[in-house]
């Protein structure tokens, strides 16, 4: 049954009610027009629960607008939605990727994530070939999908909106990975599901890193908005030091815009459930709105929060990552860095809920703390602590 306008209904109530289902929800298939995102292919999801999602094909199926009952959930960036034909990988220093940051939810990898690294590349057996000059997140975010489908699915009663495409990462003498993603959720909900595969279909080695960077704004983020999850121990904050409370915003509860502000990075180690998943959400409770990041910790065993509250760029993230926040370098010392082989591939498995009033605000509190009690200190003092990962797992 799909639950629409406070009551259910089978597929043919639905019928019965319109000539087509796009009336209530639906998934279609348009083109941005305008300055610099102009030639780029996106869906625009509704939901029909008042949940309405945009996901841009020609920037790795990433999710661009969001929002909910007229409500932004996504962020938006200064850059806007740019076409990835005006993206400058190597630009700047390697932190070009700043120019094409913007919306809910930005994909890093799919061979490198975090900071600029060069990387030895005698796996690729090309002599010009000494080294991988990798920018800030890597290459995937401004790579285009090939679409392979989208539109809406009947089982039964049930009605599933979804998108799935292919995004490939590749070069001569170089890496050749490919990222399948599908985007689902069922017509009446709030809940985003997705699925993403990421596959070595070269012949040679090559290492795999992943990170989501999900953007969240104002109206849900704003004074007063909390961020909360299973918070087992702080391991890292980019400001630790001696002006560790300089700027007065910790972990746990959030300001408004401020002037000045400069931007701030923690590592959390997260609890996870019997059914190895954590949840994550950023809640504003005035607002009576929240947002919830599920994942499972065998796939992601990192979390990043990222704080961005400089007035004009008013930003928050929840970001799940393979890896630790110190980058690919301090990966390949431990022994921690993925590599694939030939047609080894890893998958990702994320939820994506929006809450909706004090219940569902108080049952994701309630997930959370049945799996850890988070510091109720603002400023815990960041153990250093990263623990051990298994780069196979």
């Amino acid at each position: 049954m799909v639950a629409l306008f406070g009551r259910e209904f089978s597929r043919a109530e639905l019928s019965a009610h319109s000539g087509d289902m796009a009336q209530f929800a639906g998934v279609r298939l348009m083109v941005l027009g305008d300055g610099a995102e102009r030639g780029i292919r996106m869906l625009e999801f509704r939901s029909g629960s008042g949940l309405r999602f945009t996901v841009l094909v020609d920037r790795c199926l990433d999710i661009a607008e969001c929002e909910y009952r007229g409500r932004a959930i996504g962020w938006h960036g200064p850059s806007g939605f740019r076409h990835p034909a005006l993206h400058e990988y190597e630009g700047e220093g390697g932190l070009s990727w700043m120019r094409s940051f913007s919306g809910l939810m930005v994909t890093c990898g799919l061979d490198h994530i975090l900071f600029m690294h060069d990387a030895p590349a005698a796996e690729y057996n090309y002599g010009p070939r000494t080294e991988v000059k990798h920018s800030l997140h890597g290459r995937a975010g401004t790579i285009p999908a090939r679409l392979t489908g989208y539109g809406e699915t009947w089982e039964g009663d049930r009605c599933t909106l979804w998108c799935e495409g292919v995004v490939r990462q590749a070069t001569m003498f170089g890496e050749h990975l490919e990222l399948t993603r599908r985007i689902e959720i069922d017509a009446g909900t709030s809940e985003i599901r997705l699925t993403d595969r990421v596959e070595n279909r070269g012949f040679n080695p090559t290492p795999h890193m992943y990170c989501y960077h999900i953007n969240l704004g104002h109206p849900l983020l704003g004074e007063g908005a909390r961020y909360l999850a299973p918070v087992r121990d702080v391991v890292w904050a980019a400001h630790a030091g001696a002006d560790y409370r300089a700027q007065g915003v910790g972990y746990r509860r959030l300001t408004g815009p401020q002037p000045r502000f400069h931007e701030q990075v923690w590592q959390h180690e997260l609890a996870a459930g019997p059914d190895g998943t954590r949840p994550v959400a950023l809640v504003n409770d005035a607002a009576g709105l929240g947002f919830e990041v599920t994942t499972d910790a065998a796939q992601f065993p990192c979390m990043f929060e990222w704080q961005a509250l400089q007035a004009g760029q008013y930003g928050f993230g929840i970001e799940p990552s393979t890896n630790h926040v110190l980058g690919q370098g301090y990966a390949a010392e431990r022994g921690e860095l993925i590599t694939l082989g030939h047609g080894e591939a890893r998958r990702y498995d994320t939820r994506l809920r929006v809450l909706d009033g004090a219940a569902e605000i108080a049952a994701c509190e309630a997930r959370v703390t049945a799996l850890a009690t988070q510091p109720e200190e603002d400023f815990p003092e960041p153990s250093g602590h990263h623990l051990p990962l298994r780069a196979g797992a």
